[in-house]
């Protein structure tokens, strides 16, 4: 099926940052595009041929733009999977595929998944209601502390806890939830696994991730992780493997967590490009969005080997402000070298919010890291 310069058209459920990278690649090679997307100032919105405002999780909007295009894909999992699978029915390409996104998009039910095919994880219990995790507690089956999650809609540190005293579940919001063991962690890592319909297979460098703690969200992305050999390659082998075993198309991300223990165990995966990714624009010869523009198109994969070492800075909207957005002195780390910014394109900035990030390239991966520190903290995102 050839999409280059054709009427045949690819559509982008969601039409966030991930969205718009996307069509970075499909304007670079005139592939038409729908995106869907219910704010109307989203990211995508000037990138794509075609855009609808819409519900992503309503049945009969997902429904009828999927009718409207050849192949249909995601950049947020929350999404109608009923309408995705009445479509595969009729003869749509989906991907990654309805049972794939079903899988991911409940934490409850990717741990279950983990379990059944034998994939690495920490020990997890899943809860319909708070009153089971308290009856739990009084059992003694569960112990404090342990890291809460949100079935669904959790994203960017939101629907994610750390729990340690009976306040603290008092303050947890009613739904179906996940419990998992605490962990203690020495490093974060990642793995971005690229499959085609035709079962070619290949995996970007294992990336590394630190966070920030307060606010539970990426706050430096590392390329390639410092690990030794035999840890690198066991978190490829890991993350082939939950590849393998979910039989997607596309990317998927495995984030892992590299124990103090050297244990290397899977924490949750992401079936589509993914912050972590963003620096192989520049650092690799082949992008994230350009291997998952062509894994589903079912295009030969691209070279995704490094260039040269990376690091990326996500710039997020100052703890104090919240409204129309602007960028300060910005202008300062574009005087840097081999230091680029990518500015997403939303409009109005809120705390924590995600607006842009920064990839700084230098052969030396520490000396990368201490000039994004430099940018973090030069760099404002404040409201007007």
């Amino acid at each position: 099926m050839n999409f280059f310069s054709n009427s045949k058209s690819l559509g982008i459920l969601g039409g966030g940052q991930l969205g718009k990278m996307m069509l970075y690649v499909t304007r670079k090679w005139d592939i038409k595009t729908y995106v869907l997307n219910p704010n109307e100032d989203c990211p995508a919105k000037l990138a794509c041929n075609y855009f609808f405002k819409g519900d992503l999780t309503d049945f009969d909007t997902v429904y009828k733009f999927g009718k409207k295009v050849d192949v249909l894909t995601i950049e947020i999992e929350n999404v109608n999977v009923e309408a995705l699978e009445k479509l595969e029915n009729e003869g749509i390409k989906v991907f990654p595929q309805s049972k794939v996104i079903r899988i991911i998009k409940n934490k409850c039910i990717q741990k279950e998944f983990f379990k059944k095919n034998k994939i690495p994880t920490s020990s997890f219990n899943t809860y319909k209601n708070i009153d089971q995790i308290k009856k739990d507690l009084s059992s003694e089956k569960i112990r404090f502390p342990f890291i809460w999650k949100s079935a669904v809609s959790g994203y960017d540190g939101y629907g994610v806890k750390a729990i340690y005293c009976k306040e603290d579940i008092e303050l947890l919001h009613e739904q179906e939830s996940l419990v998992e063991e605490f962990v203690k962690i020495e490093k974060e890592l990642a793995v971005i696994i690229s499959r085609s319909e035709n079962g070619q297979v290949d995996s970007f460098p294992v990336l590394e991730m630190n966070f920030n703690n307060d606010i539970n969200q990426v706050e430096y992305v590392l390329c390639p992780a410092r690990v030794d050999e035999k840890l690198y390659q066991k978190a490829k082998d890991i993350s082939y493997k939950v590849s393998e075993c979910l039989d997607h198309v596309g990317l998927v991300v495995v984030e892992l967590f590299l124990t103090t223990n050297k244990d290397i165990i899977v924490n949750e995966i992401a079936p589509r490009p993914h912050n972590s990714g963003h620096l192989t624009i520049e650092s690799c010869y082949t992008c994230q969005f350009e291997q998952h523009i062509r894994s589903i198109l079912n295009l030969p994969l691209g070279l995704s080997k490094i260039k040269t070492s990376a690091v990326m800075v996500n710039l997020i909207g100052d703890e104090n402000h919240t409204g129309p957005v602007q960028y300060k002195n910005i202008e300062q780390i574009l005087a840097i070298d081999s230091v680029i910014p990518h500015i997403y394109g939303k409009k109005e900035t809120r705390p924590h919010r995600k607006m842009g990030h920064v990839t700084v390239l230098n052969s030396k991966i520490e000396k990368a890291l201490q000039i994004a520190k430099k940018i973090k903290k030069t760099i404002k995102v404040i409201s007007k």
